[in-house]
């Protein structure tokens, strides 16, 4: 049994809760089959949520946080792994319900751990996370609809986020027109130089909107804002065109109408990275290992120390964390 460091969740009596570095012990771990030395996690909003005690995340507290891991195995009853191996864990229940990756240890099911593949490191994974994975699938499910760089401009909302920011990157490196929605004009400069064409203000497509059809516009789209935002994306694609759909920043209602589905022939893709089959996982993170050194994907992430998990949590819940956050677990 060892003793490690690990970010802590604990509810308070008045229904607030506190956020914390604490010692923990691996023997208070889950009795699963792989024990992880976690080397790197990187931060996430579902991390944030987490932390201010969203139940629709986190049903019991306390609890050690953090979505996204990896690092090299310790410990396993699975005749999968064996010590020294460097692995991955992203999604499944890890930080939710079950001790997170923002800690030194973790002890997870063999079926939710993933080898490092070729060209990936704990440190290059984490540079991407579930942020970078989801970036991936939502880009996968648009050429899996036939849409290509010659189909036209391709629309990235949240766009300095971590999904957003990471979508960008990997868009314009496989030659995409990219279109960066962001709230933040004061980004639009690095936004241009990860790869956007074009900048636009949110408000573009932000608010509430009547007119069940807009100016078609673009090919696809990778939204994570839900809300009206995902809306007008849908009445602005091209005849034929798709939008993945992946997050909520806005808000997970949505009020659209059947015309541009039925007049133009759009489609409207879920994206989920959490339960997905865990060859679909690898087939995507061999496709992100192949973009690992691209100038881009360091210049989106900052890194920080365990130590300051907490603060930047509460900076990114606030909405004033600009592209992806790396945290060395080790620090």
């Amino acid at each position: 049994m060892a003793s490690y460091k690990a970010f802590y969740i604990q509810a308070n009596d008045d229904g607030t809760f506190r956020r914390s570095i604490v010692q923990r012990d691996t023997g208070d771990l889950p009795q699963n089959e792989v024990l992880i030395r976690v080397r790197y996690s990187s931060l996430n909003f579902k991390d944030a949520m987490s932390a201010h005690g969203n139940s629709a995340v986190t049903r019991a507290f306390p609890h050690q946080g953090g979505i996204d891991a990896a690092g090299e195995v310790v410990e396993s009853t699975s005749e999968a792994f064996s010590p020294g191996d460097k692995v991955i864990v992203t999604g499944y229940d890890l930080g939710m319900n079950t001790a997170g990756g923002l800690a030194q240890y973790i002890r997870v099911p063999a079926a939710w751990v993933l080898p490092c593949p070729r060209g990936l490191n704990p440190k290059r994974s984490m540079l991407f996370g579930t942020a970078g994975l989801t970036a991936q699938l939502c880009i996968n499910k648009l050429v899996q609809m036939g849409v290509t760089p010659d189909s036209g401009q391709v629309l990235v909302t949240g766009a300095t986020g971590g999904v957003g920011s990471i979508a960008v990157a990997l868009l314009a490196h496989r030659g995409y027109e990219v279109v960066a929605s962001s709230g933040k004009a004061e980004q639009a400069p690095m936004l241009r130089e990860i790869g956007a064409s074009e900048v636009i203000d949110r408000g573009e497509l932000g608010e509430a909107n009547r007119r069940p059809m807009l100016k078609e516009r673009f090919a696809g789209a990778v939204d994570v804002v839900g809300g009206d935002t995902l809306a007008n994306v849908i009445k602005s694609l091209q005849a034929g065109g798709s939008a993945a759909c992946c997050g909520l920043v806005q808000s997970p209602a949505l009020e659209t109408t059947v015309l541009p589905f039925i007049l133009r022939g759009v489609n409207l893709l879920g994206v989920d990275s959490v339960e997905i089959a865990l060859a679909e996982k690898q087939a995507a993170w061999k496709q992100l290992a192949r973009a690992a050194k691209l100038p881009a994907i360091e210049r989106l992430n900052t890194t920080i120390s365990l130590q300051q998990v907490p603060a930047a949590l509460e900076t990114l819940f606030r909405g004033g964390v600009v592209g992806h956050t790396l945290v060395n677990v080790g620090r």
